[in-house]
C-alpha cells in the first residue's frame, strides 16, 4: 500500500502555518500574562494614589472626628469617584461602618468583602475581593488625625472588568495579527515553494529522492571510474570502479569525498577544466605507474561552471577490448577479402570448364594452391607470433582485393613477444600504417606497398613504404595529432594511435616523404622475445 505523499508546496505551506500559529500562540500567552500583570499594577497604583488622596483630605479627617454619617463625606467621596473614574470610594469609621458609598442606601452599613480588618489596625495595603459592586482591586489606606490617631479608613475600588476588557482587546489584536501573519505566511510559502520547485526543475521531493538513488546505483554499477568535483575543486563523488582503480594504482583506500582533488589526485587536470570550461577527451594519464584513459568534462549550469567530472578506465582493459575488437575486424576483413578472391577464382574456373579447357583448369588450380601455400609458409616460418602472422595474411588478402601489391619481407625470424600487450600494439601500428598507405594510393597508377621486418639485439625494426601521394613537409609532424587528417572530418585517429602505441613501447619513428612519389615510415621498437621451452 503506497503512503500518501504531499506536494512540496503543500508541505511548505503546512509547516509555515504551523510555525506561524505556534509562534503567535506563544506570543499570545506571553503578551496576555505580561499585559495582565501591567494592567493590574497600574490599577493598584491608581487605587492606592486615590486612597491616599482621600485619606489626607482635611474634610474627611474633621468629619470623621466630629460626627458620623455626615453628608459632606458622601459628597466629597462622590466627587473624587467621578474625577478619578473608579468603581467606588468608601470611607468607613473605626467600626467598619460605611460613611460613603456609590449606593446611598448602603451608607451606615458594615463594609463588605472581609478584607478591611488590617486597615482598621493602621495598615495600608491592596487586595482583590468581591463586594456589593462586583469583583474589584481595592486599595486600603488608614485615615489619621493631625494628632496621629486613626479615625477611620478609606477603600478605593477599581473594577476588574476593565482588566478583562483590556485583555480581550489585546486578544483581538493578536487574532488580527495572527490572521495577517498566517495569510502572509501562506503567500510567502507558496512563492517559496514555486521558487524551490523551479530551481529543482519542477521535481517533487519524492522524484528527487528516486533520481538520486537511481543515479547512485547507476554510477556505482558502471565499470568506468567516475570522479566529480565542485566549483572549489572539492571531491563530491567517487564511484566503486574509481576506488578500485585508485587502489590498484597504490592510492590510499579511504573515502576521498570532501578532499581537494589536488591533494588526492595531484595530476587529475580537473582544476584546469574548471578554469577553462573546455572538455578533454581520450587523454592518457599515469598514476603511480598505472596508465589510464581519461575523459574530463565541465559541469555547466545556467552558463556557469559549477564543477567537473572525469571518467576513466584502466588502459590494460581498454587494450584487451581493443585487441578483441581488432581481432574480430581482422577476421571479418580477411574472410570478406578471401571470399571476394575465391568468387573471382571460381568465375575463372567456371569459364575454363565451359570451354572444356580442363588442362588449363588443372594448371590454374595448381598455381593457386602453390601460391597460397607459399604465402602462408613464408609468413608462418618467419613470424612466430600466430596473431601477428594471421593479421598479415588478412592484410595481404585485403590488399589484393583493393588491387594493391603488398609485399612482406622478413629479413630475420620475428619471434613471439614475451608480452601479449606488445602484440596488440604491433597490430595497431602495422595495421594503421598499411591502411593509411592503402588510402594514399587511391587514384595512383602504380599501387605498391612494401613491409619490411627485422629483429636484431632485442630491437624490432619495421619499415612501411608506399608509392602514394606523399605528405607535405609542414604536415609531417601534425598528422600524429588526434583529429588531424587530410581526408576530411571525423578522421585523424589512426596515426594518432600509431604515435601513442610507439610512445608506450618506448620506440621511435621517422618519416621520409616526397609529394607524388611516396612515403616511408621507419620504426625501431624495443622487443623482448618469448623464451622458448627446451
Amino acid at each position: 500500500m503506497n503512503k500518501m505523499r504531499f506536494k512540496l508546496s503543500t508541505m511548505i505551506i503546512f509547516y509555515v502555518l504551523l510555525v506561524v500559529l505556534f509562534s503567535l500562540l506563544i506570543t499570545d500567552l506571553l503578551i496576555t500574562e505580561n499585559t495582565s500583570d501591567n494592567i493590574r499594577e497600574q490599577l493598584e497604583e491608581k487605587a492606592l494614589i486615590v486612597s491616599r488622596t482621600v485619606a489626607e483630605s482635611q474634610v474627611v479627617q474633621e468629619k470623621l472626628q466630629n460626627s458620623s454619617e455626615d453628608p459632606a463625606i458622601q459628597d466629597y467621596a462622590m466627587s473624587i469617584q467621578e474625577a478619578s473614574d473608579v468603581l467606588f470610594v468608601v470611607i468607613m469609621n473605626m467600626e467598619g461602618i460605611r460613611q460613603s458609598h456609590p449606593n446611598p442606601d448602603l451608607i451606615g452599613k458594615p463594609f463588605m468583602g472581609g478584607d478591611e480588618t488590617r486597615v482598621l489596625n493602621g495598615e495600608e495595603y491592596i487586595s482583590i475581593s468581591e463586594g456589593t459592586l462586583g469583583h474589584s482591586v481595592r486599595a486600603f489606606t488608614p485615615i489619621m488625625a493631625d494628632n496621629g490617631e486613626q479615625v477611620g479608613a478609606v477603600s478605593i475600588g477599581i473594577s476588574l472588568d476593565a482588566l478583562e476588557a483590556s485583555l480581550q482587546s489585546s486578544h483581538r489584536n493578536i487574532l488580527i495579527g495572527s490572521f495577517i501573519g498566517a495569510l502572509v505566511g501562506v503567500i510567502g510559502a507558496y512563492l517559496l515553494a514555486r521558487y524551490i520547485k523551479k530551481s529543482l526543475f519542477g521535481l517533487e521531493p519524492v522524484a528527487i529522492a528516486r533520481i538520486h538513488e537511481e543515479r547512485n546505483r547507476m554510477l556505482h554499477s558502471v565499470r568506468e571510474g567516475i570522479i566529480a568535483v565542485d566549483a572549489e575543486a572539492k571531491i563530491t563523488l567517487v564511484n566503486k570502479s574509481a576506488r578500485n582503480i585508485f587502489k590498484k594504482a597504490g592510492l590510499q583506500d579511504e573515502d576521498p569525498v570532501g578532499l581537494s582533488i589536488s591533494e588526492y589526485l595531484p595530476h587529475s587536470m580537473l582544476e584546469r577544466v574548471l578554469k577553462t570550461g573546455e572538455a578533454e577527451t581520450d587523454e592518457e594519464q599515469v598514476i603511480n605507474g598505472s596508465s589510464i584513459i581519461v575523459n574530463r568534462v565541465p559541469l555547466v549550469v545556467h552558463d556557469e561552471v559549477v564543477g567537473a567530472i572525469s571518467t576513466f578506465r584502466d588502459k590494460t582493459e581498454v587494450n584487451q577490448l581493443a585487441e578483441q575488437l581488432t581481432g574480430v575486424r581482422l577476421y571479418a576483413e580477411s574472410l570478406r577479402a578471401q571470399s571476394h578472391e575465391f568468387k573471382n577464382k571460381l568465375h575463372v574456373l567456371l569459364g575454363l570448364a565451359e570451354m572444356d579447357s580442363f588442362e588449363e583448369v588443372k594448371a590454374y588450380i595448381k598455381r593457386l594452391v602453390d601460391h597460397q601455400i607459399h604465402e602462408a609458409d613464408i609468413l608462418t616460418n618467419k613470424i612466430k607470433d600466430p596473431v601477428l602472422a594471421g593479421f598479415m595474411l588478412g592484410k595481404l588478402s585485403y590488399a589484393r582485393e583493393q588491387n594493391i601489391r603488398l609485399s612482406v619481407k622478413c629479413e630475420t625470424v620475428i619471434p613471439a613477444s614475451s608480452d601479449e600487450s606488445v602484440t596488440h600494439e604491433l597490430v595497431t601500428i602495422i595495421g594503421n600504417l598499411i591502411d593509411n598507405a592503402i588510402e594514399s594510393l587511391e587514384g595512383r597508377g602504380e599501387k605498391h606497398i612494401s613491409l619490411r621486418l627485422s629483429y636484431v639485439d632485442e630491437l624490432l625494426e619495421i619499415e612501411v613504404s608506399d608509392t602514394g601521394i606523399g605528405i607535405k613537409e609542414e604536415k609531417q609532424q601534425e598528422i600524429f595529432r588526434k583529429g588531424i587528417s587530410t581526408k576530411g572530418t571525423d578522421r585523424g585517429y589512426g596515426l594518432y594511435l600509431v604515435h601513442t602505441s610507439i610512445e608506450s613501447l618506448g620506440g621511435s619513428l621517422e618519416i621520409e616523404s616526397t609529394v607524388n612519389k611516396g612515403t616511408t615510415c621507419s620504426l625501431i621498437i624495443p622487443y623482448e622475445a618469448e623464451v622458448e621451452e627446451a
